[in-house]
């Protein structure tokens, strides 16, 4: 599968110029926006691999865009392509998680490169990111089991084995998560 990118830029030029070049190399360009607002909603909308964004548009800049793309996972990854080398663009740009910072005029020799590195790394942000929702959700329903064990040995005064014993086989009769069982336990406490 071709590898989807959202290209923001206010300049219409830069954003045909992009578009070619990325098509040449067989990226699919799923959206092209002249703001970051436009650039978010694109996002919304087709939830790309990478989002390549200007920092100085109008309405909502590329930094702004950037930490909403990243805080809502929008997109896996983006990068940011600006005129500005200064310290602090490129801290911004860290800041709001940018995976990738290009310099204009933009060099077509390094953009691929620099590009599938960008695809790369979001790539494994995500499935790093995928597993920690993972265990803090485990953890969560383990919370949720020790408080229903804590109750239920305190009520029938039985010890910890014998509780998880019987929040494992409601489980399995119930056909439901221990963490569902543990819940209903603690809100029949309530």
């Amino acid at each position: 599968m071709n590898k989807r990118i959202v290209i923001a830029d206010d300049e219409p030029i830069t954003r045909m110029d992009l578009k070619e070049i990325l098509e040449a190399e067989g990226y699919d360009v799923v959206g092209e926006a002249s703001d970051g607002f436009d650039a978010v909603e694109l996002c919304r909308k087709h939830s790309p691999d990478l989002v390549l964004m200007d920092i100085k548009m109008p309405l909502l800049d590329g930094l702004n865009a950037a930490k909403i793309i990243q805080n809502e996972n929008l997109g896996s990854g983006v990068v940011l392509i600006t005129a500005y080398s200064g310290k602090e663009f490129v801290e911004k740009a860290t800041k709001v998680g940018a995976i990738g910072y290009i310099v204009k005029p933009i060099d077509e020799k390094s953009l691929i490169p620099t590009l599938e590195v960008a695809i790369s790394k979001s790539a494994e942000i995500k499935k790093i990111k995928i597993e920690i929702e993972k265990v803090s959700s485990k953890l969560e329903e383990r919370k949720i089991v020790e408080k229903a064990k804590g109750l239920l040995m305190q009520r029938d005064k039985i010890i910890e084995q014998d509780a998880y014993d019987n929040i494992r086989t409601l489980s399995m009769k119930k056909r439901c998560s221990m963490g569902d069982i543990a819940q209903a336990i603690i809100m029949s406490y309530e």
